[in-house]
Formats: C-alpha cells, structure tokens, sequence
C-alpha cells in the first residue's frame, strides 16, 4: 500500500509457496520468481537439501501458470557437469506456459559469482 509501489515480488524454491501464496496475495504480491535449477527430482533434492519434495517448484510451476493470476518467471542457473544437459528440457516444459525463463549461468569467481543471464519469454 506505499505510493508508487507498482510490484512486489518473491523468490522461492517454491516448496511453502502453494500453502503462503493466499497471504502473500493478500499482503500485494504480484509477481514470483521460482528458483528451478533441474527437472530431476534426485538433482532437484540434491539442491534443496531436502528429501521427499520431489519437484514441488515444478508443480508450483505449473499451478501458477494455469492460474495466470500472478507475473510467473522461472530462473534456472546452468551449471557445468550438473545440469546444462536440461535446458531444452526446460524449453520444452515451459514453451506452452505464460511464463518467462531465465537461463543464468554459474560462474565462479573469487568466492563468489557473476552472472550472465538469457531471457526467453512471452514478451
């Protein structure tokens, strides 16, 4: 509710956000970033540091995109010997859905990283 304010946004793994999303939506949210690095539910575990959550950012994913109620971007870092091998899988599964995809490569550097970003999207 602060003027001039025109979105609010979060970032997730999307595991909580099915059960937040009505609080978040109440609160303004407009537009959500899904962290989805892999389609492997074992790469996917891997990542998250959690068992059992087999693709819950996928399905998110998917519900939100059916919904078409909120700005829905997927950002996939592509990471050498892990999962560059899926980014036509990530063409595939989001080709059809009002969804935007960011290819973000990973690059190591002195602790820390750079990122160099590729867009592909409804617009």
């Amino acid at each position: 509710k602060l003027e001039g304010l025109k979105t609010i946004a979060v970032t997730t793994n999307g595991i909580n956000l099915t059960r937040l999303l009505p609080q978040l939506k109440e609160a303004g949210l407009n537009a959500i970033n899904i962290s989805l690095d892999t389609l492997v539910p074992a790469k996917f575990e891997f990542i998250v540091r959690r068992k059992g959550t087999n693709l819950s950012s996928k399905a998110t994913v998917l519900i939100l995109a059916g919904m078409c109620l909120l700005s829905l971007q997927v950002n996939c870092v592509v990471m050498r010997g892990f999962n560059e091998d899926e980014v036509l899988d990530f063409v595939d599964f989001t080709k059809d859905l009002p969804v935007d995809v960011r290819f973000i490569e990973y690059m190591p550097f002195d602790g820390k990283y750079c990122c160099f970003e590729i867009l592909l999207g409804q617009s």
